[in-house]
């Protein structure tokens, strides 16, 4: 890419092919035609088309996480590159010293490429599908003792957050929720999985009661089991242990406000971990199109 890429004429020209397909889209009405104008400045294209139909003028850039961007295309590609290609992430702290930005400009840079990795639309697993929540934070006992927190062990959320997960088909959605209650993991699973399908959870109270909606196998770890048949809760539990070591090896902590959109980020590569790093970086070009202001990102 390093090759290839080397310039903002050829990055620009490769995000075009790539969105367009040769056929620009006016991102103001939709228009797909080929005749669009194209706008030169002395004498040179630099990728400023004007829309045959509405009149007004884009670039490829438009409605992209890339609109109204200082940073050079060259630098984006290559921060989206590292980011997707690394199994557990960069540290803005890194991609600032990779790229030559500052780190306030390498972590703006990396929220926004998380944004647009977000889950768009809702899944439904119709399969068997592994149900397992995990907790995020709280380490007390790295703290001063005056800050410590009372009563944190074992499942409080006084000092954690809760996030919750399933995983079909070698497919993982996370969300964060408030608490472990029945009620809570209950009406996650019901927007999330078909009712008649599969639920594989581990022997947590909360899951309690699945079984008037769907086929429910529970393996109680409590009790030492952790398989049962062709039914087992390991490679949610799989993914718990990579997202962790990630935050805390490359991250060291995540905010709770910020927490949903690292977990999409390792989602993301999780889903694409078969993928080649040139296809994931492909899909992840094509997914750029919401952009996260910064005003947005510290409300």
């Amino acid at each position: 890419m390093v090759e290839v890429l080397d310039t903002e004429e050829k990055c620009r020209i490769y995000l075009e092919k790539l969105r367009w397909n040769d056929e620009p889209v006016c991102p103001h009405c939709g228009s797909v035609n080929k005749n669009h104008y194209r706008l030169n400045f002395k004498g040179v294209h630099k990728g400023l088309y004007k829309c045959k139909d509405c009149k007004n003028r884009f670039t490829v850039t438009v409605g992209t996480m890339f609109e109204g961007s200082h940073i050079k295309l060259k630098k984006w590609f290559m921060a989206i590159y590292l980011f997707s290609a690394h199994k557990k992430g960069i540290s803005s702290s890194q991609l600032h010293r990779d790229l030559g930005v500052t780190q306030k400009t390498a972590w703006f840079m990396l929220s926004r490429i998380r944004y647009s990795f977000r889950a768009k639309t809702m899944m439904k697993f119709d399969d068997v599908t592994q149900v397992d929540e995990t907790f995020i934070g709280g380490k007390n006992m790295k703290k001063p003792k005056e800050r410590r927190v009372k009563n944190t062990q074992g499942r409080s959320t006084k000092t954690k957050t809760v996030v919750f997960g399933l995983l079909s088909n070698g497919i993982v959605t996370t969300e964060i929720i408030p608490n472990t209650k029945g009620k809570t993991l209950k009406a996650v699973i019901k927007d999330m999985v078909k009712e008649g399908s599969i639920i594989v959870s581990d022997g947590w109270v909360g899951y309690s009661g699945l079984s008037k909606d769907y086929i429910h196998k529970r393996i109680p770890h409590n009790k030492g089991q952790f398989v049962e048949g062709e039914f087992h809760t390991n490679a949610i539990e799989g993914f718990w242990s990579l997202l962790k070591r990630g935050i805390l090896g490359i991250y060291h902590s995540t905010s709770p406000k910020h927490l949903q959109k690292y977990c999409d980020e390792f989602s993301y590569r999780y889903n694409t971990r078969n993928l080649s790093d040139g296809d994931r970086f492909n899909i992840a070009l094509l997914n750029a199109t919401d952009r996260l202001t910064y005003d947005e990102l510290i409300a």
